[in-house]
């Protein structure tokens, strides 16, 4: 039994995902939250394997939140649902350590699908996707002060500092890694390297156990962050 509590500001909003839950013989809703805040507080007392976050919330908004559940150590994996066409938050609730995200006029199944497949630690959304969705933003959101900083140091040839996950990489991580930043799935990277799935599948559990990624969404955006991989 999956168990989903719901963080959305909007009544008729959290009525509808209410309703397909318990449509769901393996999935158990346990909490509402109007606010960010809010979820923060339910997550931390009822522990539910998912929360349905939203990224526009008054108060605490839905990336904030996101990052204070990943700061505590929480085993909760949050699910942005957010207006993709209009929203230019995905990319940072994904930085946050959002486990993926979906549009809100996702089908029923999609949203359903995605429930399952963020309790079972995959991506939402299917790797191709995702960096086209890093690409069409990471270059749109504004720089932080510390990356500015770095920007300048390059640019004086002072080198940058890698994530420290990244040096614990052996040479075929370190390629598993920079592939999956380019949306390759398992059958690709098995058939470009001449590997068993299964073989792959290992590392791609080492690359995620060293760099402490989440799931692959967030190797996604390490791939970026280290310049692994740049936007198109």
């Amino acid at each position: 039994m999956t168990t989903v509590l719901i963080a959305d500001d909007q009544p008729l909003q959290r009525l509808g995902f209410r309703m397909l839950l318990e449509s769901q013989d393996d999935m158990s809703l346990v909490g509402e939250a109007s606010g960010g805040a809010e979820a923060v507080r339910l997550i931390a007392r009822l522990h539910p394997d998912v929360v349905l976050m939203d990224v526009r919330m008054p108060g605490l908004d839905g990336i904030e939140a996101t990052r204070r559940i990943v700061a505590a150590g929480s085993r909760t994996r949050v699910l942005i649902l957010t207006t993709f066409d209009l929203d230019e938050y995905a990319y940072a609730s994904l930085r946050a350590g959002a486990s993926g995200f979906l549009v809100k006029d996702a089908l029923p199944e999609e949203l359903l699908s995605g429930i399952r497949a963020v309790a079972s630690g995959d991506a939402v959304v299917a790797p191709s996707l995702t960096r086209r969705l890093l690409d069409a933003y990471a270059h749109r959101l504004p720089s932080t002060n510390a990356e500015a900083g770095t920007e300048a140091e390059a640019e004086a040839g002072a080198p940058e500092t890698p994530h420290p996950g990244i040096a614990l990489l052996t040479d075929r991580e370190r390629e598993i890694l920079t592939v999956i930043g380019q949306g390759w799935t398992n059958a690709e990277i098995a058939t470009r390297f001449h590997l068993a799935e299964s073989t792959v599948k290992t590392h791609v559990g080492r690359v995620l156990a060293k760099t402490g990624s989440r799931d692959r969404v967030q190797a996604v955006i390490l791939a970026y962050e280290a310049k692994l991989v740049r936007p198109s």
